[in-house]
């Protein structure tokens, strides 16, 4: 499942042809996502190593995982809100067998600055630490 809703991100990514427009349309994707509840904009939820203020919300359902996502920036958001997606429904051990080097399909290191580059990498490692067992 995780791979199948990357897969859907990488295809629309790749479908379009100029950089720019790929970065527009991860702003308005950040830009269209839904609601955030500002209880959540605290300290525990932020995602560390983000250049701006990023949060990323596990919620338990069950044996499942689902999460929302905010932040200041607009690339941030889009980019937070596709990781929270691509995750979403899955259960523990799924986001923890899920290999996240196939992210690197989606080519974000042409898009995006290295301190954006980071903050991705912060956000997939923030989904794994929801996943563990210790995790809230």
């Amino acid at each position: 499942m995780i791979k199948r809703r990357l897969d859907r991100y990488v295809q629309i990514l790749n479908n379009i042809n100029d950089d720019q427009d790929k970065f527009l349309w991860i702003m308005d994707f950040g830009k269209n996502s839904g609601q955030f509840s500002d209880g959540h904009r605290v300290p525990s939820f932020e995602v560390k190593g983000c250049q701006s203020q990023t949060w990323l919300v596990p919620h338990f359902v069950d044996d499942k995982i689902y999460f929302t996502a905010d932040s200041a920036a607009l690339i941030s958001k889009g980019m937070v809100n596709i990781i929270a997606d691509v995750y979403s429904g899955s259960t523990a051990q799924g986001i923890k067998e899920f290999d996240q080097k196939e992210f690197e399909k989606m080519n974000l290191s042409s898009l995006l600055t290295p301190g954006r580059n980071n903050g991705v990498h912060s956000m997939l490692k923030k989904i794994k630490f929801y996943a563990s067992p210790t995790s809230p």
